[in-house]
Order: C-alpha cells, then structure tokens, then sequence
C-alpha cells in the first residue's frame, strides 16, 4: 500500500518537481478527488500567467523613488501586500524572494484596498530607473567561538565591507526569513517527519549534500524545509521553532561567485537580526528575531555542524 499523498507532493506536482516514484500515485488521487485536481490546475495557470508578465520586469533597474524609501518602509510596505489576499499576495511574495539581492522588481497597478505603506511602494515605481545602491550591514559584536579561530566563526572586522555576495546573501535571506516564518498552515513545503526526502530534495536541486544542523540542545527543532529561487538557482531554507513557537530560518546559496571564505557578519532587518558567512561557494545565513547574542550562540551551532558540501 503507498503512502497518503501529502500537500507537500501536491506543491511538488504543480511545480513539476515531484519526485517520478510519486507520479503515479498523486496522478491517482487527483483522478478520484476533482476538486483537487482542478485547484491544482489553477496554481499552474497562475504560475504560468505570473510569469508570463512579471518574467520581462524582474530584471530591470529599481526606481531612485523606490530606492530612496527607507528600507523599514519598504520592507513592511512588500510584506503588507504579502498579507494581502488575492493574486497580489502571490506577486508580492514573489517579488519578496527574488529582491534580496539586486532588488530588480516592480510592482504595477496595486490591489484595491492595498494598505497605505504597498500603495506608497507601488507609486514610486513609476519614477525614474537608478541601480541600487550597496548598503552595508552593520558589523557584528564579538561572539565566543566552539570553532576553529581560522574559520568563519571569527568575526569580521569592521574596517572591511562586506563584498557584493555577502549583501546579497544578508538581505535574500532576512527577506526569505519574514515571508514564511509567519505561515502557521505552510510554514515548509516538506516537513521534518519526512526528512530524509527533505534532505535528498534539497540536495539534488542545489546539487550539493545538505544535512540540516540539530539545534535541539539550544531549544530548537526543525520544522522542515523548502525550495527557494535565488538569484540564478535554488536556494534552501531550513526551519526550526523552540517550545514557545519562536522560529529560525537557515538559508543555503551555492550562488557564490568567489571561491573564499569569510568570517561571521550580522546585518540587521527590522526585528529579523542575520549572522552570515561564505565557505568557498556556499553562503549560509541564519535569521531570527532574536538578540544579538542568543542569535550569534546558535549561529556558532550551526557552523560547528556544518561541512562544506562536496
């Protein structure tokens, strides 16, 4: 007998990356269950339909207007339209994900009955077009270390910015870190009773082997896992909860253009505080709405843990 067919796996067949020995049993469920079918049908009409307008725009400068808002107010105002309902809060939470870096997206004509902060951040998109300009993050405080002195868990000196990937990797991960760690009903897209898929998933799309760090001795549980886009491949997210219901988010890139590595940085978004490091190709970020220092304590756990993929 197969297993259930599980909402994960239905995510999976309408982003046509479920797994071939699942094909044909999701195939039969959604055979004897219509509504489902049809549901999922219109998922891939509208990914279809998104991409189809918003693919040309994405990669355009950002507005000087939309750059000059200060960043709080831009972040709320894109977060706003996330919690919206409607189409919107699917262009909006895409739009999110995919502004880490660069920031190239627009966001045409809003929702009627958009809050105030999404109808500002529409309207400045209508000014002239300017690159965005780099913003540092903060530096970090000094944080003890259970890792070797000459890895990443030593802190970065101030005195040196962070490089072009590193900004990237602070800001798409903070960004990742407030859309879905406030999902109560789809927080992951597979969850941490299956995470043996989750980690074989992930690994084969990033092409590297991930092992989500155990952070159990510090309060902290995996909830599961999902895959995002990056700014040219996927990207994985981690995600964890204590006993409170407080989450960590740990983010994976292999979109690093220098083969390096780099000591622990923090950069701060909002209430959402990221420590960050590159190890050779791969960056990873933790995100927390934490304090500095219970943030940088779990931040040195997971580095303790983590191997550089092969």
């Amino acid at each position: 007998m197969s297993a259930p067919v599980v909402e994960a796996e239905l995510q999976a067949w309408v982003d046509g990356c479920l797994p071939a020995a699942r094909r044909a049993a999701v195939d039969a469920y959604l055979a004897l269950h219509p509504d489902e079918a049809a549901r999922l049908q219109a998922y891939r009409q509208q990914n279809a339909a998104l991409r189809a307008r918003y693919n040309p725009v994405l990669d355009e400068a950002v507005p000087a207007a939309l750059t000059a808002l200060p960043h709080g107010k831009l972040w709320h105002a894109a977060r706003a339209m996330v919690a919206a309902n409607g189409p919107w809060r699917h262009v909006a939470t895409l739009a999110l994900t995919l502004a880490g870096g660069a920031a190239g997206w627009w966001l045409h004509d809003v929702a009627p009955g958009a809050a105030p902060a999404a109808q500002e951040l529409a309207s400045a998109q209508h000014a002239s077009r300017s690159p965005l300009p780099s913003r540092s993050p903060s530096p970090a405080p000094a944080i003890p270390s259970a890792a070797s002195a000459s890895g990443p868990a030593r802190l970065a000196s101030a005195d040196v910015p962070p490089s072009a990937d590193e900004q990237a990797l602070a800001r798409s991960a903070a960004v990742a870190h407030a859309v879905y760690s406030p999902e109560q009903r789809h927080p992951v897209e597979v969850g941490a009773d299956q995470q043996q898929h989750l980690v074989t998933w992930l690994s084969k799309r990033l092409g590297a082997p991930l092992h989500p760090p155990q952070l159990g001795a510090l309060g902290y549980e995996l909830i599961g896992g999902r895959l995002l886009p990056g700014q040219s491949g996927p990207v994985a997210q981690f995600m964890y909860d204590n006993a409170g219901g407080r989450r960590l988010t740990l983010y994976v890139s292999t979109e690093q253009r220098h083969n390096r590595t780099t000591a622990f940085r923090f950069a701060q978004e909002g209430k959402v505080g990221v420590f960050y490091w590159i190890d050779g190709r791969y960056g990873y970020a933790l995100s927390g709405a934490l304090d500095k220092a219970a943030l940088a304590r779990l931040a040195d756990a997971v580095y303790a843990q983590l191997e550089p993929p092969g």
